[in-house]
């Protein structure tokens, strides 16, 4: 009999000081917790090429982060902040947008001085997807990429502390500001168009990379623009009840050669992020290889490309440790969160990683 698990069932406690504030001194020198197995190891995250096998297939998410917080002024002189979550045709984009009061349709708003300071304006049009969308359509007196690359500034986690919730927020510290604009971002960040990074991926450089390719393991990418959403907790007990954020992916024909290869061969496909797990399973479920995925993996769920995935440590109550538990099992992954607060694990976007393996109840026939 199938357990029914609800909101509470994914909170735990856990120690402010291991909310990481910055990144390891090195990609590869963060901690990776093997959790393959009910018996833990701790190891360095450059151990990773001897943990995987020849004939296995690491598949990464090459999206790139943009610079999409922005920020301007209405008319009246009232401050605001727009967070990019996606670019449309025709200098349209659709953000969110943080003000003390929201201006109606056919509002401009001057953001980073306005034209006249050397900035750019932004003319709201309404409310995305729908009339009473939580998100919010512009237009750009501009092409939004280029705008966000002169003005934006990185999307980092709400709980990173770089002045992000007050009125200073764009005044970081240059010393802050090219970390983040580094280190916030893949080795291989190749598709503009995430509002956050898909972090499991930055304990990658160089040396593990030809380590991987050293021990006979393949690489493959897929694209899933990660939306601020990612970062939202669940708010309603009963979990049928939470309405997913969408994201758009896209699966090259290539990759999904590179996997009928790696199944033909008897490898391991090896999920690096839960980013590259819900573009895998979003296509294994619809047979789309391109499109938006609102994909919610809760315990129960079949995966049916994943063997292997390759993770950071999630937020309590957040849609992506729902999908570790389902991938890993609720109670082993319950147990590895105790070891890694135990052990002072560094936890959340610029922390640790562990190795997980796909629990039996997971397995599709």
């Amino acid at each position: 009999m199938s357990h029914t698990y609800t909101l509470s069932d994914f909170d735990f406690e856990l120690p402010e000081s291991l909310i990481a504030q910055h990144p390891a001194a090195e990609r590869s020198a963060s901690h990776l917790l093997d959790g393959r197995s009910a018996i833990f190891a701790d190891r360095i995250f450059k151990d990773l090429p001897t943990l995987l096998q020849a004939g296995d297939l690491l598949v990464f998410n090459d999206t790139q982060v943009v610079k999409a917080r922005l920020f301007g002024q209405k008319h009246t002189g009232g401050k605001l902040e727009l967070l990019v979550e996606r670019v449309l045709t025709g200098n349209e984009v659709v953000a969110h947008m943080k003000v003390s009061k929201k201006p109606p349709a056919g509002t401009v708003l001057y953001m980073a001085g306005g034209l006249r300071n050397g900035g750019f304006t932004a003319t709201l049009l309404g409310r995305w997807p729908t009339e009473d969308g939580p998100l919010f359509r512009f237009k750009f007196s501009d092409e939004p990429h280029t705008l966000m690359q002169q003005h934006g500034h990185m999307p980092l986690p709400p709980y990173i502390e770089r002045h992000q919730n007050t009125a200073d927020a764009q005044h970081e510290t240059e010393a802050d500001k090219a970390e983040d604009e580094r280190r916030y971002q893949t080795v291989f960040a190749k598709h503009p168009g995430a509002a956050a990074a898909p972090t499991a991926a930055l304990h990658f450089d160089e040396g593990v990379l030809q380590g991987l390719e050293a021990q006979g393991v393949s690489r493959a990418s897929v694209t899933l623009h990660v939306g601020a959403g990612t970062f939202q907790p669940v708010k309603t007990e009963d979990l049928s009840e939470h309405r997913m954020h969408s994201e758009w992916y896209n699966i090259p024909p290539e990759t999904i050669q590179a996997i009928a290869d790696c199944r033909a061969r008897g490898g391991r496909v090896v999920a690096v992020g839960t980013t590259s797990v819900r573009t895998l399973e979003s296509w294994a479920q619809s047979g789309l290889t391109s499109g938006d995925t609102q994909i919610f993996i809760t315990p129960g769920f079949e995966f049916k490309v994943v063997d292997v995935l390759i993770t950071n440590f999630h937020l309590p109550k957040s849609t992506l440790l729902m999908l570790v538990s389902a991938f890993a099992g609720f109670e082993h992954m319950h147990a590895l969160y105790r070891h890694a607060i135990a052990h002072q694990y560094r936890f959340f976007s610029y922390g640790d990683a562990m190795l997980l393996e796909k629990t039996t109840a997971s397995r599709t026939a």
